[in-house]
C-alpha cells in the first residue's frame, strides 16, 4: 500500500533540492551532491506524478457516474476501466521505483542452468529454461554469451553457463535463483502419465577485480584434453581447463573453446562470481537472511516455480501467482509479469 504522505515528502524533498540548485554554485562539492540526489529522485517524482494524475482522473470519473446527466454517465462508465488499468500500471511502475536500490543492481550476471531429478526430461526442461532467458536477453536488448555447455545424450542440456550484460540486468534476473520445475506428458510416455522434472537456475551478479582478489597460490589450474556427448574426444591437445580454489574447495571447469587461454578466461570469470557469491553471503548476515524469505533472491534448494504443460499454467510459489500463458512466458512474452510481481512483492517484505 503506497502511503500518501510518502509520496507528499518525496515531492517536497525534490523541490527543496531544485531550489537549492538555482542559488548554489555549479562548481562546487555540495552542488554536485545535491544535483546527484536530484537526478535519483527525478524518474520517482516522474512516476509519482503520473500515478496522482490517473488517480484523479479515475476519482473524477466516479464522481460523474454518481451525477445525474444520463449522457455523462455512459461516457464516464465507458472510460472508467481503461482509466483503472492505467491506474494500476502507474502503481506498479511506481511501487518499482520505490523499491530501495540494491548496489548490485547494476551488475551483469553470470546464470548457471543445471538439469536436477528427472533424467531426460529434465535435461530438455533445462533446454527450455535456457532459451527464455536467451529471448528475455533479446527482448531487453541485453547481450547473452555462452560461456558453456554440456549436452545430453537425447535432447536439452546437461548444464549451461551464460553470461548476460545488460542495463540494471541483476536486477531483474536475481529472482530467478531455485529450483524450476516441470510437470508434462514425455514423448516417449505411451499411457498418457504427467511426469515430474527438475532444473536448478544459480543467478551470480559478475564479479570484477575491485569486487574480489584471488591469490595465484590459492589456484590449482589443471589442463586436459576436452571432451563430448559419451566421453569422445572433441580435441587432440590440452585445451579443456579445471581451476580449484582451495580455500573455499570452488571448482570450475571449462572445455568448449579450442584455446586453453579462452578456456581459462571463461573459468576466472565464473570463479571469480562464484567467489564473490560466496564471500557476500558469508559476510553479510543481512543478505543470508534475505536468501532464507520468501522472495529473497534465491534459496537455491527451493522450489520457486512450477510450469505445468497439460493445464498450460505457470505458477511462482513465493507470491502465489499464477498465470496461464506458459507459451508465452517460455517465449519471454510474459516472464516480465512475473518479475515485476516479485520486485512489487519484495519492496513489501
Amino acid at each position: 500500500m503506497i502511503k500518501e504522505e510518502d509520496l507528499e515528502k518525496i515531492l517536497l524533498r525534490s523541490k527543496m533540492l531544485e531550489d537549492s540548485m538555482s542559488v548554489i554554485s555549479g562548481d562546487n562539492e555540495e552542488f554536485v551532491k545535491i544535483s546527484k540526489e536530484y537526478s535519483d529522485l527525478k524518474p520517482i517524482v516522474d512516476n509519482i506524478n503520473t500515478y496522482n494524475n490517473f488517480k484523479k482522473e479515475y476519482e473524477e470519473l466516479q464522481s460523474l457516474i454518481q451525477g445525474s446527466d444520463e449522457e455523462i454517465v455512459e461516457m464516464a462508465k465507458k472510460e472508467i476501466n481503461l482509466c483503472k488499468d492505467k491506474l494500476i500500471e502507474s502503481e506498479n511502475f511506481l511501487k518499482i521505483s520505490l523499491v530501495p536500490k540494491d548496489p548490485l543492481d547494476e551488475k551483469n550476471v553470470i546464470v548457471e542452468i543445471r538439469a536436477g531429478t528427472g533424467g531426460d526430461e529434465a535435461a530438455l526442461f533445462a533446454g527450455d529454461l535456457l532459451r527464455m532467458y536467451q529471448r528475455y536477453a533479446e527482448t531487453e536488448k541485453w547481450k547473452l554469451e555462452l560461456l558453456s555447455t554440456s549436452d545430453a545424450d537425447h535432447g536439452g542440456i546437461k548444464e549451461a553457463i551464460c553470461k548476460i550484460s545488460g542495463n540494471k540486468v541483476y536486477s531483474k534476473l536475481k529472482f530467478e535463483s531455485g529450483v524450476h520445475r516441470v510437470q508434462r506428458v514425455p514423448e516417449t510416455e505411451s499411457q498418457g502419465r504427467i511426469h515430474t522434472s527438475a532444473a536448478s537456475v544459480v543467478v551470480l551478479p559478475e564479479a570484477d577485480d575491485v569486487d574480489i582478489h584471488i591469490e595465484e597460490k590459492d589456484l590449482r589450474i589443471d589442463v586436459f584434453r576436452s571432451s563430448g556427448p559419451g566421453g569422445q574426444s572433441v580435441n587432440t591437445t590440452d585445451s579443456a581447463v579445471r581451476i580449484t580454489h582451495a580455500p573455499s574447495g570452488i571448482v570450475v571447469t571449462q572445455q568448449d573453446e579450442k584455446s586453453q587461454h579462452k578456456n581459462k578466461a571463461k573459468a576466472m570469470l565464473v570463479l571469480k562470481s562464484r567467489l564473490y557469491d560466496f564471500e557476500r553471503n558469508k559476510q553479510d548476515s543481512e543478505m543470508s537472511e534475505k536468501r532464507k524469505s520468501q522472495i529473497g533472491s534465491g534459496d537455491r534448494s527451493a522450489r520457486i516455480r512450477t510450469y505445468n504443460f497439460p493445464q498450460g499454467r505457470v505458477t511462482d510459489h513465493r507470491i502465489n501467482l499464477t498465470l496461464y500463458k506458459l507459451d508465452q512466458i517460455l517465449n519471454a512474452n510474459g516472464i516480465e509479469e512475473i518479475i515485476t510481481g516479485l520486485i512489487i512483492a519484495s519492496q513489501n517484505q
